[in-house]
């Protein structure tokens, strides 16, 4: 902003911003005083609704260097040559919290990133963890919604939580992931990233691959105990979005390295587990890491409503080169993502400077609405036209993929030969050390054990013990220990 008088929104210079307009001297104050109401309207109304899930967050502007050549798997032009660097803007967010929770919860982490490549935005919406609690699309909002507030009490109730998980078996992968060392990163800068989903990428010969991303922070993993957590959510409840701005003010920019795994697309169809379902992994035995570059964060926000509350990410934006997958739950998304965004921040959210393409431009027929710019000035809004409006491609962003075999319905996904929610849960417990073992059993003995109901919480355990019998074991007795 230039130096210069104050001003009304309508360019008007003010006169007096220190008292307003009255009847004389104490007497009450006018309608006439139309910079006073200006002011007070503009107040009332600075604040948009908040993000359902993931309102609290915090992000940055950084770079992606390719590193490595991926030309045989995909087409993108920000793949396409090592050494390539592309602008990248990424959100880290809490899931459950509103705006104005602490940052030092137990509770999965946001990692959303927008790369802006000179074919479009390309958002990959992930979070700290390579699964997630549920695998359908449908049962998102009864998940969310026994994570938030009850409509009767008005917060968070035990019962629903561990209900629903004790429910939800395919949830026991994440519940583990949560409740141990990693559900609670000591910093944003300390703790990975994942795109999650499995997704698409193909090459210039039309040939198909699914890939999953991974972000491993090179600043190493460092997470907090609960009573680390609890302390410091109460004496600086801003404690991660803090350390990601002063880390960048200081020049210690933060950075990940950037790896994906690579499925050839005819392995999908007789691989052991279903490999896109949002509940497991791909072993890495069986679909090495790949690395491919480095994401480095460099320059903080100038205004965090502007850039973070209005910043906008869906799975939606692909660029030509990558696509989406069968995953039910990443499907699901591809809607209600863009969805939520018009809604809270308006049907031209794609307009504002943070979410609008960088290295592009948006060439579209939409016209009108909440904000408009008016950026098309005389242009045509309907295509094809004559007066050289914009015009397809005829070329897919993406590869076709098999979308059924059988009549629509409501079908589940298609049974693999180890299809079995607990058995990657089992894994993760054996993989950890005796210490993780005890600190993963006594953060979840400490949630179950606030549940009213002795079913509830029989089921919750048994959920565990199907996992792993020890697991299951070591869990009941620490629970029973608490309950009395």
């Amino acid at each position: 902003m230039t130096q210069g008088p104050l001003t009304t929104e309508a360019g008007a210079p003010v006169a007096d911003n220190q008292n307003s307009e009255t009847a004389g001297v104490g007497g009450p104050v006018l309608v006439q005083d139309q910079h006073l109401f200006e002011k007070l309207a503009h107040f009332n109304r600075e604040r948009i609704p908040e993000r359902v899930v993931h309102a609290r967050g915090a992000g940055a502007y950084g770079t992606f260097t390719l590193t490595a050549d991926v030309t045989q798997y995909t087409r993108a032009k920000f793949l396409s040559e090592v050494g390539k660097q592309t602008e990248v803007f990424l959100r880290f967010s809490t899931v459950a919290g509103n705006l104005g929770a602490a940052d030092a919860v137990r509770d999965p982490r946001g990692f959303a990133l927008k790369f802006y490549t000179e074919e479009g935005n390309y958002d990959l919406v992930g979070n700290n963890t390579p699964v997630f609690f549920v695998k359908d699309a449908i049962k998102f909002p009864d998940f969310i919604h026994t994570q938030k507030r009850d409509p009767y009490t008005g917060s968070q109730e035990p019962d629903n939580v561990w209900d629903f998980w004790g429910l939800s078996p395919e949830s026991t992968h994440q519940v583990t992931w949560l409740h141990g060392d990693r559900g609670i990163p000591a910093s944003y800068r300390h703790m990975n990233g994942y795109g999650s989903h499995t997704y698409q990428w193909n090459n210039e010969a039309g040939e198909a691959f699914w890939v999953k991303y991974h972000f491993k922070t090179d600043q190493g993993i460092k997470t907090l105990t609960n009573d680390e957590a609890n302390k410091l959510a109460g004496e600086d409840p801003d404690s991660h979005q803090r350390d990601l701005r002063e880390a960048i003010e200081r020049g210690e920019f933060p950075s990940w390295t950037v790896q994906v795994q690579i499925m050839p697309a005819a392995d999908a169809a007789a691989y052991r587990f279903n490999p896109f379902d949002l509940t497991k992994v791909w072993p890495h035995e069986d679909y090495p890491p790949i690395e491919i570059g480095k994401l480095e964060l460099n320059r903080n926000p100038e205004n965090i409503f502007a850039e973070v509350e209005q910043s906008i990410f869906s799975p939606a934006h692909f660029v030509p080169g990558i696509g989406p997958s069968p995953d039910k739950m990443l499907q699901g998304r591809l809607f209600a993502y863009g969805d939520a965004h018009r809604y809270r921040v308006g049907v031209n959210a794609d307009h504002l400077p943070v979410n609008r393409p960088h290295a592009t431009e948006a060439r579209t027929n939409s016209r009108d609405g909440y904000l408009y710019d008016g950026r098309h000035k005389g242009a045509k809004n309907y295509e094809p036209n004559s007066f050289g409006g914009p015009f397809q491609t005829d070329r897919p962003l993406w590869q076709p993929f098999d979308a059924f075999t059988a009549g629509t319905g409501t079908h589940e996904a298609p049974v693999h030969a180890e299809d079995n929610d607990f058995v990657q849960a089992g894994n993760l417990y054996r993989l950890m050390s005796e210490g993780e073992k005890e600190r993963l059993i006594g953060n979840l003995a400490g949630a179950i054990s606030k549940v009213s109901r002795d079913d509830i919480v029989e089921r919750a355990i048994n959920n565990f013990r199907q996992a792993d019998g020890d697991f299951g074991k070591r869990l009941e007795a620490a629970v029973q220990a608490l309950r009395g």
